[in-house]
């Protein structure tokens, strides 16, 4: 069985937990708080040297890290990876550009906001409008398009709305967004989340 160390609090662990429900594969799942630092003991750094997570173990026994990887690995063959060519590297364009230029920021103010409970002067001030402007983007494609591509739910919409959907945790308004928060609801509702 596929064995996954993950911290729920983690929207990239969350992107392979949503992954591997959606598309039903069984898996193991052992907490790892980044906070407490359980990725750094040297059991875990044994396992993963990178000392993070998420982290998989294939049935087969195979390690295997990075979300985006894990992501792609348990998805193969599914509807969730866009047959056609083009419409594959749009998926590929937009996770790349989720941990480039969204994930640095939205994710990253959400952890000093939420979990860390650092108040807003001791937080980067860049990463406010930085991750709004990450947003305007998401806004501008969601305003034409109900998902990133394909024309249905892909590996990008997944990668996108794990942080996305706790953006406000981090202080930003999604006011502003409303085909975002639209889209939000369309892919919470496929794969069976409650709203945040």
């Amino acid at each position: 069985m596929l064995t996954v160390y993950g911290d729920s609090a983690s929207g990239n662990c969350l992107k392979v937990r949503y992954v591997a429900d959606h598309v039903a594969i069984p898996y193991r799942w052992i907490e790892t708080s980044v906070l407490a630092r359980q990725t750094r003991t040297a059991s875990f750094l044994a396992l993963n040297p990178a000392g993070q997570v998420p982290f998989a173990i294939l049935a087969d026994g195979r390690p295997l890290s990075q979300s985006a990887a894990i992501m792609l690995h348990l998805a193969e063959g599914s509807a969730l990876i866009p047959a056609d060519p083009y419409e594959r590297a749009q998926m590929f364009q937009f996770m790349f550009w989720e941990q480039y230029s969204h994930e640095t920021a939205i994710a990253v103010r959400r952890y000093h906001k939420h979990l860390m409970g650092k108040p807003d002067a001791e937080i980067d001030p860049g990463l406010l409008p930085r991750g709004n402007a990450a947003l305007a983007l998401m806004q501008g494609h969601l305003a034409t398009h109900d998902y990133f591509a394909g024309g249905g739910l892909s590996l990008a919409d997944i990668a996108l709305v794990a942080y996305t959907r706790l953006a406000h945790e981090g202080g930003y308004d999604l006011g502003p967004f409303p085909a975002v928060q639209a889209w939000i609801g369309r892919v919470e509702a496929a794969l069976g989340l409650p709203a945040a």
